[in-house]
């Protein structure tokens, strides 16, 4: 499937599949004969799960316009400390959520999702934000490593990632909590796109994850079962950009592309909203075909009429998925 850069009007276009025609009616998002709204009109629980590094703090430009639409919003914690152990601890959370669940996950927070949403019926879509998104049996770092582009490390032969250090937690010698290094954190997971003194309160501010969580295989994969969707920040130097397309195409996502870094809720909160939106209002057709690379734009009845009149709607399409 071709990621689509969406513009600001999303709910003017959508991805349909290949056999799909523009249409001059209402869009599948407003349409109500024939087509219901998803979950027979109740919105659907948001789920924000953050990553490593990080905290639920980051997700509060996204919840606030997302309850601001009138959609329930849990940022919920993760533990980050191994990934059996922080995707039991957000499942048992999920269980407590009544009604339909769009699971929403951060870098690190990806593979939790992936995890934690097997075997619930109500996780109806699932979100990766610059994230991992492991087969059973992968794990984070080694999805890391895959291609080329993340600088977690310039030594792969190191026990530890360069960009990070240890802080041995006892006990066992491979119990220890990582972090980034404050001079390499502006560049890692921001890529230099905020100004110094927000990079060092991020910095200063970082959750650790243990190392655990980042060698630990996956024990599901939720997203061959689940429809997903996929935001790559194409200037992701934490995992890596070329990796988030590689698990992006494999899952079969819904993709857009956005050039942001790897903490994109950080410089562009509003196109994490847009996929979110997207997700929660279910405008991927259940039956698209999987790893199809027509895209076809449906337009609602008042955009058909703006181009008639001479307006122009531009989708921009940027690299194709390898």
């Amino acid at each position: 499937m071709k990621p689509v850069r969406l513009p600001k009007l999303a709910s003017l276009a959508v991805l349909l599949p290949a056999a799909a025609l523009i249409s001059a009616g209402p869009s599948l998002a407003s349409e109500s004969g024939g087509h219901p709204e998803p979950h027979e009109g109740t919105k659907p629980t948001v789920v924000l799960v953050h990553g490593a590094w990080a905290d639920a703090s980051g997700w509060n430009e996204i919840t606030e316009s997302l309850q601001a639409q009138g959609y329930p919003v849990v940022a919920t914690a993760n533990p980050l400390r191994s990934l059996t152990g922080d995707a039991d601890y957000l499942a048992a959370r999920l269980k407590s959520i009544k009604g339909p669940i769009v699971l929403v996950g951060h870098s690190y927070g990806g593979a939790v999702i992936t995890n934690a949403a097997a075997g619930n019926p109500n996780v109806k879509s699932l979100v990766y934000i610059a994230a991992f998104a492991p087969d059973k049996g992968e794990a984070a770092l080694q999805l890391a490593a895959k291609y080329p582009g993340s600088r977690l490390t310039d030594d792969p032969k190191a026990p530890v990632p360069t960009a990070l250090f240890p802080v041995p937690l006892g006990g066992s010698p491979t119990n220890v909590d990582l972090y980034i290094k404050p001079d390499k954190f502006s560049d890692v997971f921001l890529s230099n796109r905020v100004d110094a003194g927000r990079a060092a309160v991020l910095a200063a501010s970082q959750r650790p994850a243990t190392a655990l969580s980042g060698s630990e295989p996956s024990e599901a994969a939720a997203w061959k079962t689940i429809p997903s969707w996929y935001l790559v920040a194409t200037d992701d130097r934490t995992i890596g950009t070329d990796n988030l397309r590689y698990m992006a195409k494999r899952a079969g996502a819904t993709t857009v592309e956005v050039d942001a870094p790897h903490a994109v809720m950080e410089t562009n909160p509003g196109d994490v909203t847009d996929l979110i939106l997207q997700a929660a209002e279910h405008s991927r057709p259940s039956l698209a075909a999987t790893g199809s690379n027509t895209q076809v734009l449906v337009l609602s009845g008042a955009a058909v009429l703006a181009v008639a009149g001479g307006l122009t709607i531009t989708v921009r399409s940027r690299k194709r998925l390898r």
